[in-house]
């Protein structure tokens, strides 16, 4: 008795079929399902046209008294921002719809359907980046998904998170472009029909066109139908809070924020406000304003998740002060006034290090280089008055700004994985 083997390809969501045996293949359709739902829609895509192929190649199978059915296999898969679980019950009700469409022509007994779920299809996945010459930063995509399928095939040890970490990949960039493109055709199961070719004395006799047609769609009946919720990804933040610590340390309190812009870009601004005084034993320590930078973020460290590693930067400053303990004073800018008034301002560049040391905390390490200019005075206290000494002009090159900040990280996916985030 000669065995022969072919199998129809049913793929939902647009799934990529992969033939292990193609001079076996008979026929291959697409079946294509809505996001999260079951129901068998003919007009969606070419459906239709797929429907009819498959309704003709049982009707001649049936009909046939050389070839048998003897097994139908359905494989189910999930793309990569799927839970699993969902996906695997998702995929066999999906069979069961499939299963009671074909048996419109003829008998399926139990014994012969068979399920089987793949899970999360990351080589499907690299070979569609592979294909694709519009996804971006391709190379290093290629590159994190290589690794994650290595470690989902238990080749490598397990860096944990695979989804979160293809979404902090360059922002995000990346993975919105494989959810909107790629990760629909990775939503996929497979139809498998295994034919024994034998000789069958009482096949029946093929009724004429006209009478085995494809029931019309509306009295399509689907016994059992799920609708899930499955909500659009939505698009990693990340920014952060920040307190300069030696600030704090010379008693001026500050706050600062920082937004990552995308494409290893930011911007960060801080303030101060700073406003002690004790007349009685002529003491004072105040000082007040800000500064912006715009920083551009470079390294390893910063390629694997924004606000974190190098950076280099381009930052200015407006600020007054008045600093004097029982001696000489010094007071930056006009006496009076508002801080337009009186303010001493400062530009330059700046290059600085963000060091992760918890799930949601960095430090940062950052010096800037620049001029300083303004107007000062310089007074004393004489019994209960400041007698005012000299006005001076401000021309100053070189160090103008220090930080050792505390970064306190906010937003979704931005946290240190290695610093106990999840795994």
């Amino acid at each position: 008795m000669i065995k022969k083997l072919f199998f129809i390809a049913l793929v939902f969501y647009g799934g990529c079929l992969s033939a292990q045996t193609v001079h076996e293949v008979r026929d291959s359709v697409k079946i294509y399902f809505k996001q999260g739902k079951i129901d068998l829609v003919p007009e969606l895509r070419d459906n239709q046209r797929a429907l009819d192929r498959i309704a003709d190649s049982l009707r001649t199978s049936y009909a046939d008294s050389v070839y048998r059915l003897e097994k139908i296999l359905v494989v189910g898969g999930a793309s990569p921002e799927g839970s699993v679980e969902l996906n695997k019950k998702l995929s066999e009700k999906r069979a069961g719809v499939l299963f009671d469409y074909l048996s419109r022509y003829g008998t399926l007994p139990d014994s012969l359907k068979t399920t089987d779920f793949i899970g999360r299809d990351w080589n499907g996945l690299i070979r569609l980046v592979q294909d694709d010459p519009k996804v971006p930063y391709k190379e290093e995509t290629l590159a994190l998904l290589r690794e994650i399928a290595d470690e989902a095939q238990g080749n490598a040890t397990s860096k944990g998170d695979h989804l979160g970490r293809i979404q902090r990949l360059r922002g995000g960039v990346s993975y919105s472009y494989m959810y909107k493109t790629l990760f629909p055709e990775l939503r996929a199961s497979r139809l498998y029909l295994w034919y024994e070719k034998t000789w069958n004395p009482i096949a029946p006799i093929p009724q004429p066109k006209t009478e085995i047609f494809v029931p019309p769609v509306d009295t399509v009946v689907i016994h059992d139908t799920i609708y899930v919720n499955i909500p659009c990804p939505e698009k990693p933040f990340y920014m952060d809070v920040r307190t300069n610590m030696l600030y704090d340390a010379l008693l001026i309190p500050n706050i600062g924020v920082e937004f990552y812009l995308g494409r290893d870009w930011s911007v960060v601004a801080n303030w101060m406000y700073g406003w002690w005084k004790r007349d009685h034993s002529h003491w004072y320590w105040r000082a007040y304003g800000g500064d912006i930078a715009v920083r551009k973020w470079f390294g390893r460290a910063a390629k694997e998740k924004p606000l974190t590693g190098h950076h280099l930067g381009v930052y200015g400053q407006i600020f007054t002060y008045d600093f004097e303990t029982g001696g000489r004073g010094y007071m930056g800018g006009k006496p009076g006034g508002t801080l337009w008034d009186k303010m001493n301002w400062a530009a330059g560049v700046e290059y600085g290090y963000s060091l992760p040391v918890a799930r949601r905390l960095n430090i940062d390490f950052t010096i800037g280089v620049g001029y300083w200019g303004g107007t000062y005075h310089e007074y004393k206290p004489v019994d209960d008055c400041y007698v005012w000494q000299s006005t001076k002009q401000r021309h100053w090159f070189g160090p103008t700004k220090a930080e050792v900040s505390l970064v306190w990280l906010i937003g979704r996916g931005n946290y240190n994985k290695e610093k106990g985030g999840k795994q």
